[in-house]
């Protein structure tokens, strides 16, 4: 199929035919329709996009079809903020990486989705690996992808530390983690940036954050602090705690204004450099911002703004966005898991007091494969033969659920079913609270 442009002239002498079979005069602009096949474009060897989308889901949904089909030699760069949410690798915990009670509740089938509440963080689960992070509109990610024969892990740090440097944070650094981390009045340096990296065949991709004016600078911890992390013990990828900072900190004193999108200017400056890009790509692309989803391309470039209408309008991207979105994809990737309310062979830590509300003789086991509990034992009874029988009943209204679908309702459902002939139903409430507490039910 041949591609004509949204400014085109009709005169076939004015376009250049690509070995792809896609007429494009140069510089010329194209619907956001004609974008898969833009970016899949054998001559589409530099690209640069900024979205125009705050879906998390949407632009990692958006990155993964670049990494797919943009040519094997090709250069990309993507940048995009997200709304507020919180994104975990994809063999992290997320009872144990985040605190599910101040997110967004998908977990409950007659919420509304969450399009409809967009004051609430949503939790999002990612492709490549690496450690929890929290997004929001001060918070910029920039993701390239290149042939993995090039590529090193602080090959495009280091290319955010210089475009970084050319905005005036001249103090901002590639520590030996791979993290940007910035100096601040001869303090201990703070993290602004982590990356996360995911290696294909012929591909790879380095996305990573930095954190440049943040409004939750001093409530990030609030989001990534799971209630239950003392009872938990996980196989998987832990994240990695650090003390962060905004750049825009550390320039109070500058001489103008600092500016998130004159920071995505410097960003696309430094990648053209690195990767000898055209100059009309980075000029197109810098001024993406200011429209609608529009692409422009030349001969061996494409540039320009994208978002929502390519997500729902190339097959290949929307099926990647139903995955992300989907209950099945965000809980039950986790790894194997316990959780316990009192020390175990495997896990002998000391765990805090439980609450005074309920009797000092309770026991809460899970174990979880897949998000699925596989063994479990829970009882609030002294009397030994009591608690076992107690621990019997419920495995057997628990065993294979998802933990994900146990919302408060089940889990007070479950336990005065099972518990309630031994015990005074104010104990089962104040059972089914802690428990509750612990996943972020509600």
């Amino acid at each position: 199929m041949l591609l004509f442009p949204r400014s085109s002239c009709r005169k076939a002498s004015r376009y250049r035919k690509s070995c792809g079979g896609l007429l494009a005069r140069l510089n010329s602009s194209f619907t956001s329709d004609q974008f898969a096949q833009l970016a899949s474009r054998p001559t589409s060897l530099h690209q640069i996009y900024q979205s125009l989308s705050s879906d998390p889901y949407v632009n990692l949904s958006i990155e993964h079809f670049l990494l797919e089909h943009a040519p094997p030699e090709s250069a990309v760069l993507f940048l995009y903020v997200n709304r507020p949410c919180v994104v975990i690798g994809r063999n992290q915990n997320p009872w144990l990486e985040t605190n599910l009670r101040k997110l967004q509740n998908d977990r409950d089938r007659d919420c509304a989705s969450y399009e409809s509440k967009g004051e609430d963080a949503v939790f999002v689960r990612r492709r490549s690996g690496g450690g929890a992070v929290f997004h929001d509109a001060g918070n910029l990610n920039y993701s390239v992808i290149s042939p993995r024969t090039s590529f090193t892990r602080n090959k495009h740090a280091e290319m955010m530390v210089r475009a970084l440097h050319r905005v005036g944070a001249v103090n901002t650094s590639v520590n030996d983690r791979h993290d940007i981390v910035m100096s601040l009045n001869g303090n201990m340096p703070r993290k602004i940036s982590g990356s996360a990296f995911k290696l294909t065949r012929f591909r790879a991709l380095h996305h990573g954050t930095c954190l440049l004016d943040s409004p939750n600078i001093d409530s990030l911890g609030s989001f990534l602090r799971s209630p239950a992390r003392d009872y938990i013990k996980a196989k998987g990828v832990e994240s990695v705690r650090s003390p962060v900072a905004n750049v825009s900190s550390a320039m109070m004193d500058a001489p103008a204004p600092f500016s998130i999108q004159a920071v995505i200017a410097s960003v696309m400056e430094e990648f053209a450099i690195l990767y000898q890009t055209n100059p009309d790509a980075v000029r197109r692309a810098q001024r993406s911002h200011a429209n609608e989803s529009e692409i422009y391309a030349g001969d061996d470039w494409v540039a320009g703004a994208v978002g929502d209408p390519e997500a729902y309008q190339v097959p290949e991207i929307k099926k990647g966005l139903d995955e992300l979105t989907s209950l099945e994809w965000k809980y039950t990737q986790t790894p194997q898991f316990t959780f316990s309310t009192y020390p175990i062979e495997e896990d002998p830590r000391e765990r805090p007091a439980l609450p005074p509300s309920v009797p000092s003789s309770t026991r809460v086991f899970l174990r979880l494969k897949h998000g699925a509990i596989i063994e479990s034992c829970i009882s609030v009874s002294s009397e030994p033969i009591l608690a076992a029988e107690q621990a019997s009943r419920v495995h057997g209204a628990l065993n294979g659920r998802n933990l994900h679908e146990l919302q408060l309702q089940q889990w007070t459902d479950i336990l005065v079913n099972r518990l309630s002939p031994d015990e005074e139903p104010a104990v089962i409430r104040e059972l089914t609270k802690f428990i509750a507490s612990q996943f972020g039910c509600s």
